[in-house]
């Protein structure tokens, strides 16, 4: 495994396991010993994925140190503002089980997010959270938090995959010493990913597959990623990326595939903001 040095000197692997659109508890539960079982040890939930009580049973199963997994869970929309945020820490905290997250994440720039990250910055005064940041900001966003908090942002998770790179976002978090994490590395197979000619003829020379491929260009990149999978064979797939790495020939042609454009929504389009700020109501 290799690791990411955070701006605290906390160190995170740069390789986990996202729990995105898996709320059956039992299938949770299962693809997470499974993902336990092949290695990983960075896991990614968050309390709108509905499924922290899951991932909780599965690490305490597990047998596993709680101090050899890296947990992360994310505060949701509903829950923003300072007394919001502090009651629901403590609430994903025993849904996990345990006494601390290692990072803790506001999930959306949408209400009281300042009141928020105030609640997470307490959490870590408090030794709730060995690391806070966020997700989903926008260079701009970013920027202006950055600026009027006490504790800089550890991680700033986003979208980012080969059609969306995030070079301008990643400019700006290497400037303020925040560390990027990948949702969607795959971009949910969206633009025929599995299929793309760049990333099967770069992966063919490496004996990889096009996933194998797409995650090794990202960790090159310096970018956390947290594929997920139900399937262990696609989890052990994932993580053996490790023993190879790509040229310099080969990284600057998957860098063409960038469109520095979202697969998903955009947070500069005021009907997704209506949207997302409805969830919080």
């Amino acid at each position: 495994m290799e690791y990411v040095k955070l701006n605290n000197g906390v160190e995170m692997p740069i390789l986990g396991f996202g729990v995105y659109q898996i709320p059956d508890a039992k299938e949770c539960e299962k693809a997470v010993s499974e993902a336990l079982e092949t290695g990983y040890r960075l896991l990614d939930t968050a309390q709108a994925y509905f499924n922290e009580e899951a991932v909780g049973n599965a690490v305490r199963k597990s047998g596993i140190d709680r101090k050899e997994i890296f947990l992360v869970t994310k505060i949701w929309i509903s829950n923003a503002g300072y007394e919001k945020a502090k009651k629901s820490i403590d609430e994903s905290l025993q849904k996990l089980q345990t006494d601390y997250a290692d990072l803790l994440l506001i999930h959306q720039p949408i209400g009281d997010y300042y009141g928020t990250y105030r609640a997470m910055e307490e959490a870590y005064k408090n030794g709730k959270a060995r690391a806070i940041g966020i997700s989903n900001f926008y260079p701009d966003r970013f920027v202006d938090l950055s600026h009027f908090v006490e504790i800089q942002p550890a991680v700033n998770q986003v979208e980012t995959h080969v059609f969306q790179q995030q070079k301008k976002a990643r400019e700006f978090m290497r400037k303020y010493h925040t560390q990027i994490m990948s949702w969607g590395p795959f971009a949910e197979g969206r633009n025929n990913f599995f299929n793309n000619e760049t990333l099967k003829n770069i992966g063919a020379k490496y004996g990889k597959s096009v996933a194998q491929t797409a995650l090794r260009f990202l960790i090159q990149e310096g970018v956390v990623v947290i594929p997920k999978s139900v399937h262990k064979e696609r989890m052990e797939e994932n993580f053996n990326v490790f023993d190879f790495k790509l040229s310099l020939a080969d990284m600057e042609e998957i860098r063409k595939l960038d469109t520095g454009k979202s697969l998903f929504f955009s947070h500069h389009d005021p009907e997704t903001v209506e949207f997302l700020a409805g969830l919080g109501k």
